[in-house]
């Protein structure tokens, strides 16, 4: 872990940015790190949590950027593409855990976030979200309590391209205003995130606190396009220039 200890009188580096832009799942919250009620999606349609992983991971482009926006559909893709003979009613069952966990995810964010979120609003810092999301993964967003922070929040399947396209991070950046050299991105790497977020011209943070518990192995490629490194988010106010990651 490379989380900052700072001496008094040294510059934050957060001081150095006046926009903020986040990555929302696994790095704001997660169904982990909350502790959403429910089963994982794999549980409810009887398939490994690694074919689930999979689908979800690799083959997901249609739902990420709104080509199919039906959660019925969305599932059934996903649990066909396993085991074309998983019935309706268990993809039904799917569709509604998966929806009331994310809600969840959504609605019960942790302390750490919310305060530092607080912090940066303090701070006067512009805020931005860049997500891959389908329609139930963000459904919920409106009611979140992190919703109030965000100067704007950008899914990927409300503009129909979705991360490492450099279009995605642009339109953040264009909403807000601001410029690439003016803004730090933090996020946990995933679909290769920081790297699209670097080559737009971002600084960037990886986010470890639930890849560490979920995927530790993720770790490691995340850094190469890493300019910083942190567990906590809290860690991101601490920052200094002498934790820099740039080799």
């Amino acid at each position: 872990m490379r989380e900052t200890r700072c001496d008094t009188g040294t510059s934050m580096l957060i001081s150095e940015f006046p926009v903020v832009v986040f990555d929302l799942f696994h790095t704001l919250t997660s169904l982990e790190a909350v502790k959403a009620p429910g089963h994982n999606t794999s549980v409810v349609l009887g398939i490994t949590r690694d074919q689930w992983f999979r689908q979800l991971f690799e083959h997901s482009s249609d739902r990420l950027t709104g080509k199919v926006k039906d959660p019925h559909e969305i599932i059934e893709r996903l649990a066909h593409a396993v085991d074309p003979g998983i019935t309706s009613k268990i993809i039904a069952q799917a569709v509604e855990n998966r929806m009331s966990r994310f809600n969840y995810a959504l609605l019960h964010p942790d302390k750490d976030t919310l305060d530092t979120l607080q912090t940066l609003k303090d701070q006067k810092k512009k805020i931005g979200l860049v997500s891959n999301a389908d329609v139930m993964e963000k459904a919920a967003w409106t009611e979140s309590p992190l919703a109030r922070f965000f100067d704007c929040a950008i899914f990927s399947c409300d503009v129909g391209v979705m991360k490492p396209d450099h279009a995605i991070y642009r339109i953040c950046l264009d909403r807000l205003e601001a410029t690439p050299a003016g803004c730090l991105y933090a996020g946990d790497g995933s679909h290769d995130e920081l790297k699209g977020a670097q080559e737009v011209g971002l600084t960037t943070v990886l986010v470890t606190h639930v890849l560490k518990k979920m995927w530790p192995e993720r770790i490691l490629p995340a850094r190469s396009y890493a300019n910083y490194e942190i567990e906590k988010l809290s860690a991101l106010l601490k920052l200094t220039r002498d934790h820099d990651l740039l080799r």
